[in-house]
């Protein structure tokens, strides 16, 4: 069993201001075999911005001279965006919160991606990112959240895209699309009303990395949530 975490390693945590990203910089902080933890976000870096090219591409230069990392974590993403929810209906779609939905949740990350894979270790190693249940084709029973559930979906097809390429060259690279559950935040608070189960970000996080921890290689990316389960594309 090949595991990043039986031995020293150092992490990477991008959107390391949201809750959940916030909660991965704890937890990993807290790891005593984690020897460093390198936070990234419009918080904690000068310009950083998801929907700009050069500034991701800044910060990854910047962030190198600390690495390679071990695990990288991309905690961005977004639900509501410029203060308009998630689409119910055909009848809400508009041109630009679509194109925003899939530049934020799609787009962006997959040039973060881009521009941060290349900081890893060669050999065991992950590259973790946020997405979301919703963005399951297969589990798609209730419709609705038309920009945020395909931009997701978009997401994932990105990162089996990008999982296949990077193992031709590090058969023991994981590329993972997590699934944190509906975590108590500043994103799900309008839509939280109704659920069952809602996370403390610490308790997701935790799940997140006990599922990480038992990774094995395999061919393409891995969709798994907070509790170690697989989601189906």
């Amino acid at each position: 069993m090949t595991t990043i975490f039986a031995n020293d390693y150092r992490a990477l945590v991008i959107g390391a201001s949201g809750a959940i990203g916030r909660a991965f910089s704890c937890a990993l902080q807290q790891d005593l075999r984690c020897v460093h933890v390198e936070q990234v976000s419009r918080a904690h870096s000068n310009g950083f911005d998801l929907l700009d090219e050069s500034s991701v591409a800044a910060q990854a230069a910047a962030t190198a001279g600390a690495g390679p990392y071990h695990l990288i974590v991309d905690a961005t993403g977004a639900l509501t965006i410029d203060g308009v929810g998630p689409e119910k209906s055909l009848a809400a779609l508009k041109f630009e919160h679509l194109t925003k939905a899939f530049q934020l949740n799609a787009i962006g990350p997959v040039l973060v991606l881009r521009h941060f894979a290349p900081l890893l270790v060669p050999g065991a190693s992950i590259y973790a990112k946020l997405s979301a249940r919703v963005g399951s084709i297969t589990d798609n029973q209730k419709g609705g959240w038309y920009g945020y559930r395909a931009s997701k979906a978009a997401l994932n097809m990105l990162l089996q895209t990008a999982a296949i390429e990077l193992q031709r060259k590090n058969v023991q690279v994981r590329v993972v699309a997590l699934q944190p559950g509906t975590v108590r935040s500043d994103l799900s608070r309008p839509f939280s009303a109704g659920v069952d189960k809602l996370l403390e970000p610490a308790d997701s996080v935790a799940g997140m990395l006990t599922a990480l921890r038992g990774l094995q290689p395999r061919h393409g990316a891995h969709f798994v949530d907070y509790q170690g389960k697989d989601v189906p594309w």
